[in-house]
């Protein structure tokens, strides 16, 4: 049917960049968001694109850091992150959504309804 696999996690050290992918098998979804979670907090939804190409958000503590891009002809996304502070460290989950409209957010998590494995990262100072 479908399934997301991330891939692009690692260890930097504060200031660095990691580069994540999102490969879709089976259909396209026509939105994708990237989610990051960490223990003992809620899931936070970093970022959010439309297959249109259409950016509809980002989350307030990555604007201006994070970068989420649409290539078609991989049926990938992926997510540029600069300037990395310690408290980006999480797992990064690729989540697929098909609502057309909705009152939710695009960076709500109920928005989507296939998710990813995830791929961890990790910040140190």
């Amino acid at each position: 049917q479908i399934q997301l696999a991330e891939s692009g996690g690692g260890s930097v050290q504060a200031g660095g960049s990691l580069r994540l992918a999102c490969v879709v098998n089976g259909w396209f979804p026509r939105c994708l968001g990237w989610f990051r979670q960490t223990p003992g907090k809620e899931r936070e939804g970093v970022a959010a694109i439309c297959t249109d190409g259409t950016i509809h958000d980002y989350a307030n503590s990555v604007k201006g850091r994070f970068t989420m891009t649409l290539d078609s002809g991989k049926n990938s996304v992926y997510l540029q992150m600069d300037s990395l502070k310690p408290e980006d460290s999480g797992m990064y989950i690729c989540a697929a959504s098909n609502l057309v409209r909705s009152g939710l957010e695009y960076l709500s998590p109920f928005r989507y309804t296939t998710w990813g494995q995830g791929t961890q990262v990790t910040v140190s100072s």
